[in-house]
């Protein structure tokens, strides 16, 4: 598994937990099939563990840049993958083009046809406040 899959693991991972779900082992390697200690599995669950313990504050950071939207309105999906953006830009400090670039194709193959542009202007603004901080 490389880093963009990892990601979209990643992202699969957070929306499950957004709907009530776990995201046990057994979703993990049943249903994901990423194995204990395959390449970038550590990467993957840091990711998830990230964004669940930092959620108030993602949210918070998200709300300040969903200009005429709520959190609540947000599809849960562009949502999962918000979530795993902004806990990249904001503590993994993961170089914004690259998450940006990351979110909009992950936005692009599980979302809407309007979802990447969505995601950019959110994601862009986010980066750009970050960057001036």
């Amino acid at each position: 598994m490389d880093r963009k899959t990892a990601r979209a693991q990643a992202m699969k991972l957070i929306y499950e937990w957004e709907m009530g779900g776990d995201g046990g082992e057994d979703t993990r390697l049943e249903l994901l099939e990423v194995k204990p200690g395959e390449s970038e599995s550590d990467f993957m669950n840091r990711l998830v563990e990230g964004v669940q313990q930092n959620t108030p504050r993602i949210d918070e950071a998200l709300r300040q840049f969903l200009r005429g939207w709520t959190i609540e309105r947000v599809t849960r999906v562009d949502l999962a993958i918000l979530r795993l953006a902004t806990y990249e830009l904001l503590f993994d400090k993961t170089p914004e083009g690259v998450v940006i670039n990351e979110a909009v194709e992950l936005a692009n193959q599980y979302s809407t046809d309007k979802a990447g542009a969505f995601i950019n202007g959110v994601l862009g603004n986010l980066a750009r406040s970050v960057r001036e901080k």
